[in-house]
């Protein structure tokens, strides 16, 4: 017998709590310059779980050709990469009136 999910009552299999809270959620892309005017990308508002935002982290790290770290929920990232960061979460399934660039 398949599992049943909590949130929805769906079976796992057709369960689309992940899609419909990614549509819902408000995310914000800003800009910091950190210690000795290095600026760092900082993604806040992403609602995964942990894994999910430290293998999301990882796929903006390797597309952007930076460092960065996942810390307090949110993704740090190396530079300025604010527009490359947006087009991911886009083809990821965000949608673009839920991104708020700063």
């Amino acid at each position: 017998m398949e599992e049943i999910c909590p949130v929805c009552g769906l079976p796992k299999s057709i369960c689309a709590c992940k899609v419909i809270s990614r549509e819902q959620q408000k995310v914000r892309i800003k800009l910091e310059t950190r210690k000795w005017g290095r600026p760092v990308t900082i993604v806040e508002g992403l609602d995964n779980g942990k894994e999910d935002l430290h293998k999301l982290a990882k796929k903006l790290k390797v597309a952007c050709a930076s460092g960065g770290t996942v810390k307090n929920n949110m993704i740090i990232l190396q530079g300025d990469h604010r527009q490359k960061v947006k087009e991911i979460l886009l083809s990821i399934g965000l949608l673009d009136e839920n991104i708020e660039v700063l």
